[in-house]
């Protein structure tokens, strides 16, 4: 009886073997934009002064983004069928834990800039919270508390992969102790995110309300300015949602379905698919964010210009075309409006 159900299962493992190689497959796909893109974004980074907390929290960001993007192409490959089983455990004792771990970093981060550019125009009288000394040991905490509560954790609660079996789950490598320290760790962070959502929302809400309001007040008819500002705004926030969502509404129901079953020889082939391509989708804000930062940050884009234009010299009549077309737009705002507007950067 036993070895009906092995050789039943098995025949369920391989009917669904095809499964495993589509997210290795996006994550592969995905590797040599993000690199090309974090590579640049960290280029640029490097060569910017910590001048004020905005740039604090984007450094760190980047950081964050980066060391994502160098784990993805390990955690791609061990998820292929035929991985070798030290490979696989590898990134399920280390990489991947600290994947997760610098993915919540980045959340928070997120959550950070949008608290900075809320106090900057809502309660700038609120000093420290623009206190680049303050930024600086703040975002070192989230990296220390974040490492120290989740990812270290979960690395010291796996064991050793026995070198007579094969296994397909993480989850395998986990006792009983160490599944419930994974559900606790993986519940928390999900609150952390649903909290931090409604910190990005409220702040840029109430952001875009103000400029808007400054407009309103200085009586511009400035309509390009207005739409400029609920774009940025509406940008953020939509990227932001669109990444992280899927994977955080699907977790908990998935992680409950993980635990139970990890005792089973082939478990949740098709839950398994749907937790991956949500995380692939959150893997892909590692993407955005370089673009964003260009987009939404005045000195990392004149900075990348800067960079630009020593490289390709061509590059200056562009730029420089650019620069007017945007100076003689902005001649025509009040200086009130100018003044919000560019806190958004």
């Amino acid at each position: 009886m036993p070895s009906t159900q092995t050789s039943g299962g098995d025949l369920e493992c391989k009917r669904h073997l095809y499964l495993q190689i589509i997210v290795p497959i996006l994550y592969f796909l995905m590797f040599p934009l993000a690199l090309m893109l974090n590579t640049v974004a960290s280029w640029v980074s490097v060569h910017l002064k910590s001048t004020s907390t905005f740039l604090v929290y984007l450094k760190n960001l980047v950081a964050a983004d980066f060391i994502m993007t160098l784990i993805i192409p390990i955690k791609a490959a061990s998820d292929l069928p035929g991985a070798s089983s030290t490979l696989f455990e590898l990134s399920c004792n280390y990489f991947r834990a600290i994947y997760y771990s610098t993915q919540y970093t980045c959340i928070a981060l997120l959550g950070f800039i949008s608290l900075d550019r809320f106090f900057k125009i809502m309660i700038p009288q609120l000093k420290f919270t623009q206190n680049v000394t303050f930024s600086k040991v703040l975002s070192g905490s989230v990296w220390i508390i974040l490492f120290g509560g989740t990812a270290l954790p979960n690395i010291l609660s796996n064991g050793q992969i026995s070198n007579n079996r094969t296994y397909t789950s993480c989850m395998k490598f986990k006792g009983k102790n160490g599944l419930k320290v994974h559900g606790t760790i993986v519940m928390s962070l999900n609150i952390f995110f649903w909290f931090v959502s409604v910190v990005i929302t409220v702040c840029y809400i109430s952001i875009a309300n103000r400029v808007i309001q400054s407009f309103r007040n200085s009586g511009s008819n400035n309509n390009q300015g207005k739409q400029k500002v609920k774009l940025r705004v509406f940008l953020i926030v939509i990227v932001f949602f669109v990444s992280f969502t899927p994977y955080h509404i699907y977790r908990i129901p998935y992680t409950i379905l993980q635990i139970n079953q990890s005792s089973k020889t082939c478990p949740y082939s098709i839950p398994k698919l749907c937790k991956e391509l949500s995380l692939w989708l959150c893997s892909t804000n590692i993407c955005m964010d370089p673009l964003l930062y260009v987009f939404l940050c005045r000195e990392f884009k004149e900075k990348l210009v800067s960079l630009m234009k020593n490289i390709f010299p061509s590059f200056k009549v562009d730029s420089a075309a650019k620069e007017e077309v945007a100076s003689t737009q902005s001649r025509h705002l009040p200086g009130v409006i100018k003044i919000k507007i560019n806190t958004l950067h």
